[in-house]
């Protein structure tokens, strides 16, 4: 029997800001099943702002080309198997982009263990703080700034799936924690929510960097930047001496053509600061050993993760348009038509 799936292809590469016409349904049909192989259908698809970054250069990974699919993780369900670690019914996740279904031999599949992405924690959970939306934060925060108990901890997009973890992760550490966000909605859901103790809006402060000083008298210690560009010279502003920032994105400048870039540079020297940036791979030893820790906090209540689906494949290039416009209230995700 022939099956075909649907997938969400680039149809040209993004000028600026993205658009919903950047992209393009294609069906195809899957290829047979040989010895060694699985077919899943997936139940939820990811969509992240970093992707835009691909979208229009090499980055950490070479520039998606038009017709190639669009980057995304998924979770989804084993519906046939001819291979020995996957048996039909198998929860599994995977980062292989925007489709409906797909053929794999397994490798880059991870299959979902109950005792971890069982009640109270969902299996969407493997695509949000349990994956790398959330392990982001957790080695940003852990691993790259070195936060410690009693620091000042800035992060920026504070109300996205990044940021909102990073926000719960430095104060799970015993950080003082502020945050940075696009409206009031999004800066109240950071304090009451997110337990940030304050949180600024920076729509609404013609002086970024004054408001940053206001709020964080004392300097800030580690700042954990989602945002780049006038955000980022207004943080390097009001470092202390000897201050940490961790790059995990640049969400400002992806649709830029012309990358603004940073002007505070000699904020470097005059208070020593030290600047990386990295991603989630790098700590791919640790993975376990984190997944457990944050998987803790989530059932004691310490780390709440917020998620906004939306419903329907087809919806999948407006979701992430709507990304850039900042209609997102936490991790982004696609249900399928199968999804549960």
């Amino acid at each position: 029997m022939t099956s075909t799936s649907r997938r969400w292809v680039l149809a040209s590469t993004p000028n600026g800001e993205p658009k919903t016409s950047d992209f393009e349904m294609a069906s195809v049909v899957l290829p047979p099943l040989r010895e060694g192989g699985i077919i899943v259908r997936n139940t939820f698809i990811s969509v992240d702002p970093g992707v835009l970054d691909r979208l229009t250069r090499d980055s950490y990974a070479p520039q998606l080309r038009p017709g190639e699919v669009v980057d995304g993780f998924t979770v989804g369900v084993v519906t046939a198997s001819q291979n020995p670690r996957f048996e039909v019914g198998d929860r599994v996740t995977c980062g292989n982009g925007w489709r409906e279904s797909y053929v794999s031999s397994g490798r880059g599949v991870m299959k979902l263990h109950p005792k971890v992405f069982g009640p109270p924690i969902s299996e969407r959970a493997a695509i949000g703080a349990l994956g790398v939306s959330g392990l982001t934060a957790y080695f940003g925060v852990r691993g790259v700034a070195q936060a410690r108990s009693g620091e000042t901890v800035l992060v920026s997009s504070a109300a996205g799936a990044v940021g909102s973890t990073a926000i719960q992760v430095a104060r799970n550490l015993g950080c003082r924690v502020v945050g940075i966000a696009g409206s009031e909605d999004k800066a109240r859901l950071v304090v009451e929510d997110l337990g940030a103790e304050a949180c600024i809006d920076y729509r609404k402060e013609p002086d970024l960097s004054a408001a940053i000083a206001r709020t964080c008298p004392d300097g800030v210690d580690v700042f954990f930047d989602n945002v780049g560009g006038k955000t980022l010279d207004a943080a390097l502003l009001n470092m202390s001496q000897g201050g940490r920032v961790a790059i995990s994105g640049q969400v400002s400048e992806y649709s830029r053509v012309q990358p603004r870039g940073i002007r505070a540079v000699g904020e470097f020297i005059n208070r020593r600061i030290t600047m990386t940036g990295f991603v989630v791979w790098d700590f791919l030893p640790q993975f376990r050993e984190a997944m457990a820790e944050m998987r803790g906090w989530m059932v004691s209540g310490q780390l709440v993760f917020r998620e906004e689906i939306i419903d329907g494949f087809e919806n999948a290039p407006a979701a992430f348009v709507g990304l850039f416009r900042g209609e997102n209230r936490g991790r982004r995700l696609i249900r399928l038509a199968s999804g549960d």
